[in-house]
């Protein structure tokens, strides 16, 4: 070996980067033991139709899905599942339970309780994304997300015990509701695990945070929707800015800006870094816009403001200082640049993101999702704090505000979220 790679290989050791920070345990760690009937699941879904999450997460925990080389066979067992919506001419839920012989149920108490009265399963999966729902006045789909889990907190209570639950993406869009789900799962003490597939899936380089790094800033530079993708860049940020010294403490206030406020807002003089972070997530796409096959000019904060004039950002103060900035522009990637306070480095990696397209039918980052799931009903131990995706939760709420009040700034006292997490990384990297 030579001296160079020597050298380079003793200094990304000594980080806690990509040879320091183990994923996943080994492959069969978790796997129930060999004889033993595998832990029963009770499966919601809002509909299962094509590229909905409910048919990612249900193909996967029925049929398996590529894990290390060799085919993951499910390693629980879905004994329900509750459809709320079958839409015409989309539907796959019917086509689903019998392809998988699997028990549909008119109810989601009688899913967890195979009709018996009793809880009667070992976990539960809640995934109500997609489908038809109301919107409230701010443009925000009503999942029935909280709805659903206090259905299956009422079961816990009427029967003694509880079992893991785990909640596709933000928790809700009301902070109330997010903060009485967290409280339920202290209070009835049940493993409550939610949140996005960015955090766990692959990243393009694969490195973590250092654990204890001090950090000043964070910077997402992503694409979609509000109140949809911003949940999914906040995480990309978040599931780094927590591992820094110190922890997390909390957020003070959310401002988002739209379009030209919102290029004004980041070239003042206080946004150099932010500027900075920006321009070194942008070079970690693979989407960015070309002109006869390449870039029409170095990627700057000027080039930047020039190709994408239509994006939205959410600028977060954190209660210690920290700043979490968040866009979305016209790319197809998640990037994120984060800023060390003690030697002015920027780390930065794209979590990556894959989407279905041409015919394809798989959206790989799902896998190590599942298998997390999987882990937690399997352990009664999660991946990390439900305190994350509450706190990511609030941010999408606030932004959400801000946006409907017209860019004001909103102050968040009620989310002083303080948590910390281990070493460990729970991203996917074999």
């Amino acid at each position: 070996m030579s001296t160079n790679r020597r050298a380079f290989l003793t200094r990304l050791s000594a980080t806690g980067w990509a040879l320091g920070s183990p994923s996943f345990a080994s492959a069969h760690e978790h796997d129930p033991p060999e004889g033993e009937p595998r832990k029963k699941i009770a499966f919601l879904g809002t509909e299962v139709r094509t590229h909905s999450h409910a048919q990612h997460f249900l193909d996967r925990l029925a049929l398996g899905y590529g894990w290390r080389g060799a085919w993951q066979d499910p390693r629980l067992e879905i004994a329900s599942v509750y459809i709320d919506q079958f839409p015409e001419n989309q539907d796959l839920a019917r086509q689903r339970v019998n392809k998988y012989g699997l028990t549909l149920y008119p109810k989601i108490e009688d899913a967890l309780t195979l009709g018996t009265g009793k809880l009667a399963v070992d976990g539960v999966v809640i995934i109500a994304e997609h489908g038809t729902y109301p919107h409230n006045e701010k443009g925000q789909k009503r999942y029935p997300r909280y709805e659903w889990f206090k259905k299956c907190v009422r079961v816990f209570e009427d029967s003694g015990r509880s079992v893991p639950v785990f909640n596709d993406k933000h928790l809700s869009t009301k902070w109330h509701e997010c903060a009485e789900m967290v409280a339920d799962s202290k209070r009835l003490k049940f493993p409550f695990f939610a949140g996005s597939s960015l955090p766990v899936t692959r990243r393009l380089p694969a490195i973590d945070m250092p654990h204890g790094t001090p950090l000043q800033e964070s910077v997402c530079v992503a694409y979609g929707g509000v109140d949809s993708y911003d949940i999914h860049a906040l995480e990309t940020a978040q599931c780094m800015s927590e591992r820094r010294k110190g922890g997390e403490v909390g957020i003070k206030h959310v401002q988002a800006l739209k379009d030209e406020a919102m290029w004004n807002h980041l070239a003042k003089p206080d946004r150099n870094h932010t500027r900075r972070l920006m321009c070194s997530a942008l070079s970690r796409s693979h989407n960015l816009p070309v002109e006869t096959g390449y870039y029409s000019d170095r990627i700057t904060f000027k080039w930047a403001r020039e190709k994408f004039k239509t994006a939205t950002a959410y600028f977060i103060e954190h209660l210690d200082g920290f700043r979490t900035s968040m866009f979305l522009v016209g790319i197809q990637d998640f990037n994120y640049a984060g800023l060390r306070s003690d030697n002015n480095e920027v780390i930065s990696t794209q979590m990556y993101l894959p989407m279905p397209s041409h015919g394809s039918t798989t959206a790989d980052f799902f896998h190590p999702l599942t298998r997390h799931i999987e882990d937690t009903v399997i352990t009664g131990k999660v991946p990390y704090p439900i305190e994350r995706t509450l706190l990511t939760s609030g941010m999408v709420i606030a932004g959400v505000e801000s946006l409907h009040q017209g860019g004001l700034k909103i102050e968040t006292p009620e989310m002083k979220v303080r948590y910390s997490v281990t070493k460990e990384s729970t991203y996917w990297r074999d």
